[in-house]
């Protein structure tokens, strides 16, 4: 765990080199210090074979990072920086959507790109990341919040991807909102997902929501 002293350098270090205007973030000393330690954490990670422990193992990680996310979020240009795409996909691995989503948006508002090692353009992997956390979450029988999927479908919407891709976020969301009692709203994210994958796996559900709504529909008729 990181001193508050160290924190607090860590963040001011994220602040200087992410204003650098035309300057490659890389040459940040305070940056160069940040992929030294990503890259010997990635080397504990590759040491752990179990995706659950990687998952483990990253939220006991993440910590020391907030203090360069906070002072780039706060007063980052948009520089390219590995570091932070880094942990926004850590944190959809340790299910932590909400501070993924704190990144997402200052990473989509600056087109910023993935880390090499990855293929997928930004908005893909968070579309595709955030509804397989979310899934992970649901299926675990833990609480999802509705509001990061819907926050997720709004900042991809004008992005290109796999149509099954978006057809994953739409079902999750439909699920969520199942359980949140939205079952209107529900039925129009899973027929949106059917509409995008017609293998998805949500037709059962589309006729019983259907059936819950006519029903419901009857109830409440005179």
């Amino acid at each position: 765990m990181l001193s508050p002293a160290r924190r607090h350098v860590l963040r001011q270090s994220a602040v200087d080199a992410s204003q650098r205007g035309g300057n490659p973030l890389r040459h940040a000393t305070g940056y160069e210090l940040m992929l030294l330690k990503l890259n010997e954490d990635k080397r504990k990670l590759k040491q752990v074979r179990s995706q659950e422990r990687k998952a483990e193992l990253k939220r006991q990680l993440l910590p020391d990072y907030a203090p360069w996310v906070a002072g780039v979020l706060a007063e980052g240009r948009g520089a390219q920086d590995a570091v932070l795409m880094t942990v926004m996909i850590w944190r959809l691995d340790a299910g932590d959507l909400s501070g993924a989503l704190n990144i997402a948006r200052y990473a989509l508002r600056h087109k910023l790109a993935t880390p090499e090692s990855f293929t997928r353009p930004t908005p893909y992997l968070l579309a595709e990341d955030m509804a397989e956390a979310a899934m992970r979450a649901y299926t675990a029988r833990q609480p999802v919040n509705g509001d990061h999927l819907l926050d997720t479908l709004e900042l991809t919407a004008r992005e290109d991807m796999p149509d099954q891709v978006r057809a994953k976020l739409h079902k999750i969301t439909g699920y969520v909102l199942r359980e949140l009692g939205e079952n209107g709203l529900a039925l129009e994210h899973l027929k949106r997902a059917l509409q995008l994958h017609s293998r998805c796996g949500v037709i059962k559900d589309i006729e019983r929501l259907e059936r819950q709504l006519r029903q419901e529909a009857a109830d409440r008729s005179p």
